[in-house]
């Protein structure tokens, strides 16, 4: 009898989404640690995710957890909104003003929101994106866009 019903079903995706990776990446060549193929990282990945996803399962059977919360139909439109107007913004407006705009808007899908936390959070990934991404991997996105004269 599942006793955790968050950790019961948070396996279940997680092994959905394993099982997916693994299944898609089938078809490509897989290559070694040293020389890795195309399969090789969602393969990985993947095998990790259903064994996190088994664990969790089991666990759901073992240990008592707090029930499933109500459906909130506030957090799944702001989360999702975020993510478009991320997509929509960063090449636009650059990355130093589209990732804060996500990181404010998905947190206030929270019941826990609160702007001082949420603020310091936004600068903080923001300038860490910022360093790794466009400055330590060279990923060409805008830091300010041209819509902002960059």
């Amino acid at each position: 009898m599942v006793r955790s019903a968050k950790d019961f079903w948070a396996g279940s995706i997680y092994i959905v989404f394993g099982s997916s990776a693994i299944l898609i990446a089938r078809d490509y060549a897989m290559g070694t640690a040293v020389k890795m193929g195309p399969a090789y990282f969602p393969t990985i990945l993947g095998g990790v995710l259903v064994l996190i996803g088994a664990l969790s399962i089991l666990r759901s059977f073992i240990l008592h957890g707090t029930p499933i919360g109500a459906f909130s139909i506030k957090g799944l439109l702001l989360v999702s909104a975020s993510i478009f107007v991320f997509g929509f913004l960063v090449r636009r407006v650059g990355l130093a003003v589209a990732l804060p705009l996500l990181i404010l808007t998905s947190a206030y899908a929270s019941l826990k929101f609160r702007w001082g936390p949420t603020l310091v959070m936004a600068a903080a990934l923001t300038i860490f994106c910022v360093l790794v991404f466009v400055k330590g991997l060279g990923i060409p996105l805008p830091v300010i866009g041209p819509w902002l004269g960059g």
